[in-house]
């Protein structure tokens, strides 16, 4: 039997060295960069890996296309090529030497899957009519699509990524303004809010304009708002970007900080924002330092967005790109759920909104526990919209609340 961890991962641009026998396959692979997995192709129909985790910045940037794909799985390099696999990216289940009948009735039933999805439409709502607002996770705006609320995540280091200079001020602006003219189109005029977070350095994510030293545990180091205590230049320009994008297009855009940990950055980043003349300002909530002090946090911010991911990472201390340690990454682990319902629930108290834009709100099965726990949104690839609406749409909010509560037990 392989051993094997789900994700449901992709995008689309062709990568050296890939195999090209002609006809659409599934690539076995002993593990992929982030950069290998944004050059697959559109005849690459799943991914396997022997090594990474299922919240790794590589199988975040494979979901954007919807590929069905399983990391952690232990063997699959030893599977002979040309041998038929079926893979499911929802439960990680793998089937070996599947027949042509049994292939084609796979692929007859993902289809029709996807046929219906495509269908659903609307707001985010419960059985029973109580309102989540369903966002996008994009990196730019060629990512946006329409049938969502808006954008709950802009990752603005996509902008960044790869260079040796960082972009000029005129053209973070025209790369903002872009984002929010098109979220505004795309999603009608009820909708379009953008949530921007500030550069998110670090890690897998390493910028070398930025000349930061090297670290021997770089997630535990300089990143996020944290590179701002070695280069303030780059979080003001950013912020001077943003704000006049805003002013070009004419909207008002939300504002968070990544890697926010205490009171002092919190206040520090909102003061700074709103001199700027962004009247919106968040944090993402990483770290159980954060969420732990929610509540406070929220007196000085108007909103919290809970990075699932690495507030996973940091709760367990696994390194969400470790393969071993995947299981305890699962979102569904009552120390995380502990920590997220004190974030909502801080939220509920103050009147302001707690939404969460790691991977698990693109989970329908996880979906229905987030907003059972509180809240009042869920950000994620646009290929997961269709699935967390409908599985919402099958549940009250009371039943919500019962799944969550037996998740917490």
């Amino acid at each position: 039997d392989l051993k094997h961890r789900p994700v449901e991962y992709a995008l689309d641009l062709p990568m050296p060295g890939l195999p090209a026998p002609g006809h659409p396959y599934v690539l076995a692979a002993g593990d992929l960069s982030p950069a290998d997995t944004a050059g697959l192709g559109q005849d690459v129909l799943a991914l396997v890996t022997e090594r990474g985790g299922p919240t790794s910045h590589t199988a975040i940037l494979a979901r954007a296309r919807g590929l069905p794909a399983v990391v952690a799985c232990e063997g699959i390099m030893g599977v002979e090529d040309g041998t038929v696999i079926g893979v499911d990216g929802g439960t990680g289940d793998i089937a070996l030497g599947l027949t042509e009948e049994e292939a084609a009735e796979v692929t007859s039933a993902d289809r029709a899957r996807r046929q219906r999805l495509a269908t659903s439409e609307g707001p985010g709502r419960t059985a029973d009519g109580h309102p989540v607002k369903l966002l996008l996770n994009v990196g730019s705006a060629a990512d946006l699509r329409p049938g969502a609320e808006g954008v709950g995540l802009f990752r603005t280091e996509f902008l960044f990524l790869g260079r040796k200079v960082a972009p000029s001020f005129e053209e973070q602006v025209s790369a903002y303004a872009e984002v929010f003219r098109e979220a505004g189109s795309t999603a009608g005029s009820t909708a379009g809010s953008v949530i921007v977070r500030t550069l998110d350095a670090g890690t897998d994510k390493p910028l070398p304009f930025l000349g930061l030293p090297e670290e021997e545990n770089p997630a535990l180091g300089v990143r996020g708002l944290r590179v701002d205590r070695l280069l303030p230049d780059v979080l003001d320009t950013q912020l001077d970007a943003i704000a006049e994008a805003a002013r070009l297009t004419g909207t008002r855009p939300w504002v968070m900080a990544p890697m926010v940990t205490t009171m002092a950055e919190a206040t520090g980043f909102a003061r700074r924002a709103r001199a700027k003349g962004i009247e919106q300002v968040g944090a993402m909530v990483e770290v159980p330092a954060a969420a732990l002090r929610a509540r406070r946090l929220l007196g000085e911010l108007d909103f919290l967005s809970i990075g699932t991911n690495d507030l996973a990472q940091y709760t367990f201390a696994a390194d969400r790109q470790h393969s071993t340690l995947a299981d305890l990454l699962d979102p569904r682990q009552p120390a995380l759920l502990e920590l997220i319902a004190l974030c909502a629930q801080a939220g509920q108290e103050v009147a302001k909104p707690v939404g969460v834009c790691g991977e698990a709100a693109g989970d329908p099965l996880m979906a229905p526990l987030l907003v059972g726990l509180g809240v009042t949104s869920l950000s994620m690839a646009p290929v997961c919209v269709p699935a967390v609406r409908e599985a919402l749409a099958g549940l009250t909010l009371n039943e919500c609340r019962e799944r969550a509560q037996t998740a917490l037990d």
